[in-house]
Parts: C-alpha cells; structure tokens; sequence
C-alpha cells in the first residue's frame, strides 16, 4: 500500500471540497475480488457491504454514518471515496433483498448474496476458530461515492 498516494488522495479531495477537515472512516479494500468490487463503487453500481461484526477486532475501525472512505483498487491504488450513509446489524438470515441488490455483485439477488456470503464468510470464520452459522452477526453499510 503506498501511503504517500493515498494521502495525496485525500488531500486532493479536501482540496476539491474547500476543507480542512472530513472524518476519514478507513481506506478499504474489499475482499474476495478486490479490482472488480471497487470498480462496482466506482460506477455507482455497488452502494453497499456487508462484514461479519463479530470478527472485528476491539480496535479495528467499525463503520459509522458520515464517514468518508477511500476505496482502493485491487493494486491498492485509491480509486474514490464514499459517505457512509447507514449502518445495522442483522443477523445473516435478515439480510435483505434489497441490501443484497444494493451490494451490487453477481445477479444482484439475495439468492445470489447468500450463495457468495456463506462461501466468504465460511472462510473468515474457520481462519478465525470459529464456526459460521445463518445466526451470525452482519454488519450492513450503504454508501455513496463523492469523489
């Protein structure tokens, strides 16, 4: 990750909005197909992301509304940054077909999010000693791209 990029990228965007001062959330790069999810930002198709709470370590950043987050591509390039505009936690089960539209992958169906969410967070869970289950905590965030 080149710090120096990133941090002229954000220093560019302040500049744009006339700033000093915009509370920098994360710079996040997604996981499973970084490039092709930061590109679905990008282009506005993409509007929102789902983690697992429970895996969030006691100081690592948790989503909050009004954040600003610089979205890198599969290379760690910033490609733009986004305003989080809601937060909630479902259990995995409730997430909803709406929220699985917005996330923007695949057929954009909730068939399809829970297909692709399981293998991922599967994963996640056996890496961390634990076991995935359809009760497990789901952090979901909306966005929109600003920049």
């Amino acid at each position: 990750m080149d710090k120096e990029k990133i941090q002229d990228y954000w220093f560019n965007f302040l500049r744009d909005k006339n700033s000093l001062y915009y509370p920098l959330g994360d710079i996040t790069t997604f996981g499973g197909e970084p490039d092709k999810l930061a590109h679905l930002v990008y282009d506005g198709v993409k509007t929102a992301t789902t983690s697992a709470y429970d895996l969030y370590e006691p100081n690592e950043y948790m989503p909050q509304v009004g954040d600003y987050n610089i979205i890198l591509d599969g290379d760690e390039n910033p490609l733009c940054i986004t305003e989080t505009l809601v937060t909630e936690v479902v259990p995995f089960k409730y997430v909803s077909a709406e929220h699985a539209y917005h996330e923007g992958e695949g057929d954009q169906t909730l068939d399809y999010w829970r297909e692709v969410h399981t293998d991922f967070f599967k994963k996640e869970y056996q890496a961390a000693g634990k076991e995935f289950n359809d009760e497990i905590p789901c952090l979901c965030e909306v966005f929109k791209r600003i920049y």
